[in-house]
């Protein structure tokens, strides 16, 4: 059945019962049409091209109408016209052959005697035009932007932002046109006017000149506005014509930015806009986010700076979460600016952390850490641990690491900082960076006035919580480094002190030995820990005795890592006097930045992080490219045994028999802890044993004295090559390596994964081989998602042989797009040389 109308058509596809059916009727129906098209049917084309535009929005093919759209365009006849344009604006786009057919059209319409069909080829120019029909007709444009009427010099305004989208080089064709519409008094052409003129600024700078001497029309159009009673034709909710004022403002802002006179003609007109605009209605809010974005983007008066960021406080305690959160974003990005303005609304901000929207409390969060300064620094401190308390989970970890950086920079005492700390590894000790441990205990080891302070609050949150992670690992350490302290001056209470013996030290640290919460790690620490303890002058004989007897029994644990410990610390009981002098309390390490600039691992401490990893992230491995490696461990810890027994690298023994030179007394201690690794066969990452080895010997290796203050500058960092290994499927992974001056043959790589393209490359697994006569260690990769515009990055060392050449079998496996992506490389392609001597 062949219908003659689209009403018809509409009203038989609804009779249809189901899809197939419907389908059945549109093929027909599609058939009959281009049988029709055949036979040239002029009457029957504008009832046969809109039941076609009908067939298109349902979804089924229509493409073999375009020509037949064309004809209609040609015709005198509005109606078809009007259909034939509307039509080439659904079947055509910019990127077909059959565009180029339309052109002439256009151009013809845009000369014709009726408005209304000039403004059709203006309205379909406006949505389909190509680069090449923009060159062909910028000059009908233009032509028409200086015509008498207003509906046309609207919708040319239109086209020549079009023409500027696809060719910004025509724009000086449209500058002096674009001047005299900023004239105008029509609303419509006014606003087109504004908008293209915003346009051409942002895509020529070069115009801003141009147009600065508009800043006064604009400032008059602006307050006509604002001060104009009500208007029926442009009024929405009181206010009139409010996407007008929007638009201005908003050429305001460029045309101010950089600007000081320009700025101070509009700074009047800004003020009166912010006090008369209401704020009850979102119309309103909506000119007050936009009259704050100029205020504070042009070179306005301090004051002005002020309300501006008055307004925005006031829209954080607005009912609507969007006002909320729009004004805490934009006070992120003005913080800097005027801190003092928007500390005037902390309390606000601080409401906004207990707001039920998680990403209103994540931005109240992020400008919480901006505020802080010396003068705030407990009040806010307070705040962000009482939220740290009740935060979901996700927060804890980047909450941590600010609190930590913020004590460390803004503590008004060491008293306060170390409480601070204290108070965060209580709250959420299993989200705590490995950066922010150490930088704790390094300022525990560096502040001697309060470390039996610190041992006996360390001592009392152990026994109350032992389930935190990072907790327990500080006062595993502290407790064990400073335990004599701790005896001798007891618990520290606000009434009295209580005394602890060494019996109750030492049953404690054991405790997290039995613990549900215990791990690798944390029975390493307590090895070590008792170990320290059974070295001191308050330990009694018994109990060095019992500590004995503990890693002897562990001795024997099926644990490779824990074994291992228990073997080293037991064998230490049987040296005498060696053992004295390694388990003396360590010096104080060197102070260095600890937080800032470091933190880039996603991961908390604890067992989420082998100790090879840890000792990788504390040695010469590189966060970035052109970082300086500090001087190696193994010197550190030779010169320290070589001072401890008063010898400069070699034993008297060692003097007196030329054959025991080869290994003296500091050998034989950094063996015995297995300071140097042994080779192991290569893998993807290293073996559970060489890690705990790893650990433990950083543990006890002594940090170097603290440097003078007069210390020679370091050597500038090398400039480091990055070498592409894989560029597939939108992801691009470069390895850059970095070989050690101080350590021939051994080379730390950085690995980079990029995507290029709009899809997030998910579970990335890069796994890396090397021969065998190599050693391979990995870091976690810092997140297995890589998005679009950002870089993840992951670690790695590699120790050959002096002189031999790096060779790396690469398995890369990702989901891309839903589609799973797995590849093997072979990559030869490190230049020789890189392990040092000859190849």
């Amino acid at each position: 059945m062949v219908y003659h109308n689209l009403k018809a058509l509409i009203k038989g596809i609804r009779a249809c019962k189901t899809v197939a059916d419907e389908r059945a009727l549109i093929q027909q129906e599609s058939a009959a049409i281009r049988a029709s098209f055949r036979e040239e049917d002029t009457y029957a084309r504008h009832n046969n091209v809109a039941k076609l535009l009908y067939i298109h929005m349902l979804g089924s093919p229509a493409h073999f109408g375009q020509i037949e759209c064309l004809k209609l365009v040609a015709s005198p006849r509005f109606s078809d016209k009007r259909l034939g344009y509307l039509g080439i604006m659904l079947l055509l786009d910019e990127s077909q052959e059959v565009l180029t057919l339309v052109t002439n059209s256009l151009k013809n319409d845009m000369n014709h005697s009726n408005m209304y069909a000039v403004g059709l080829a203006l309205c379909t120019f406006a949505n389909i035009a190509s680069e090449e029909m923009s060159r062909d007709l910028v000059n009908e444009i233009e032509k028409l932007l200086g015509s008498s009427n207003t509906y046309i010099r609207k919708k040319a305004s239109l086209c020549a932002l079009r023409v500027l989208k696809k060719v910004p080089d025509l724009a000086d064709h449209f500058i002096t046109k674009a001047k005299n519409l900023l004239t105008d008094r029509n609303h419509g052409v006014l606003l087109t006017a504004t908008t293209l003129v915003i346009d051409m600024v942002q895509v020529d700078p070069a115009c801003l000149e141009e147009f600065r001497n508009a800043v006064p029309l604009l400032v008059r159009h602006l307050k006509s506005l604002v001060t104009t009673g009500y208007s029926p034709e442009h009024d929405v909710s009181g206010i009139t014509d409010p996407f007008l004022q929007v638009k201005i403002l908003r050429l305001l802002r460029l045309l101010g930015r950089g600007d000081t006179q320009a700025s101070e003609t509009m700074n009047d007109i800004l003020a009166q806009v912010a006090t008369n605009t209401d704020s009850t209605k979102n119309v309103g809010n909506s000119i007050l986010y936009e009259t704050v974005l100029t205020v504070l983007e042009i070179e306005a008066d301090s004051g002005l700076r002020v309300m501006a960021i008055n307004i925005l406080g006031k829209f954080l305690s607005n009912r609507d979460n969007n006002i909320r959160y729009v004004a805490l974003n934009t006070l992120n990005k003005v913080v800097g600016m005027d801190t003092n303005a928007v500390q005037r609304h902390r309390n606000t901000i601080l409401d906004c952390l207990r707001d039920g929207d998680i990403s209103i409390r994540r931005r109240a969060l992020e400008l919480s850490y901006a505020l802080i300064n010396d003068q705030n620094v407990r009040v806010l401190t307070r705040e962000l641990l009482a939220f740290l308390e009740v935060a979901d989970n996700e927060f804890k970890l980047g909450m941590t690491t600010q609190i930590s950086l913020a004590a460390e920079r803004f503590a008004p005492n060491k008293r306060w900082h170390i409480d601070t700390i204290l108070r965060v590894l209580k709250l959420a000790g299993n989200y705590v960076r490995e950066e922010v441990l150490s930088a704790f205990i390094r300022l525990v080891a560096h502040t001697p006035e309060l470390q039996a302070y610190t041992a006996s609050k360390l001592f009392t949150s152990l026994r109350s919580d032992i389930s935190q992670e990072s907790l327990t690992l500080g006062a595993t350490w502290v407790i064990g480094e400073y335990s004599e302290l701790l005896v001798e001056g007891g618990l520290v209470d606000e009434e009295q002190s209580k005394p602890v013996t060494d019996v109750e030290i030492i049953d404690l640290i054991l405790s997290v030995l039995d613990s549900p919460y215990s791990n690798n790690l944390a029975r390493q620490f307590v090895f070590a820990s008792i170990t320290k303890i059974s070295s001191r002058s308050t330990t009694s004989p018994v109990q060095q005795e019992r500590i004995a007897a503990v890693l002897a029994g562990y001795t024997t644990n099926p644990e490779l890592e824990t074994q291992q410990r228990a073997v080293e610390f037991a064998s230490l009981f049987g040296l005498g006097e060696i053992r004295a002098g390694v388990l003396e309390r360590m010096p104080a390490p060197e102070l260095k930045a600890t937080v800032t600039g470091i933190v880039s691992e996603n991961k908390p401490v604890g067992s989420t992080r082998t100790g090879k990893d840890a000792d990788l992230l504390g040695d010469d491995i590189p966060s970035g490219a052109g970082q300086t490696s500090p001087q190696p461990a193994q010197q550190s810890n030779n010169d320290l045994l070589a001072e401890i027994f008063g010898t400069s690298g070699t034993t008297p023994a060692a003097s007196q028999n030329p054959a025991a030179a080869k290994k003296s007394t500091v050998d034989d201690i950094l063996g015995l802890f297995d300071s140097t690794p042994a080779p192991t066969p290569a893998a993807a990452s290293p073996p559970p044993a060489a890690a705990a080895s790893q650990s433990l010997s950083s543990l006890f290796a002594a940090s170097p004295a603290p440097v003078p203050q007069a210390a020679p500058p370091q050597p500038a960092a090398p400039k480091l090559t990055s070498y592409p290994v894989y560029d597939k499927n939108e992801l691009s992974i470069t390895l850059t390596p970095q070989p050690s001056a101080s350590r021939p043959g051994v080379v730390d790589i950085l690995a980079r994964f990029q995507v290029k393209g709009s899809a997030t490359a998910t579970g990335l697994n890069f796994q890396v081989a090397v021969p065998k006569t190599q050693q391979l260690q990995m870091l976690p990769m810092s997140h297995p998602d890589v998005k679009p515009g950002t870089t993840e990055t992951q670690q790695m060392r590699i120790t050959a042989p002096v002189g031999s050449n790096i060779r790396l079998r690469l398995r890369i496996s990702y989901s891309l797009a839903g589609r799973a992506v797995q590849e093997q490389i072979d990559f030869p392609g490190f230049p020789p040389g890189l392990t040092g001597g000859s190849s």
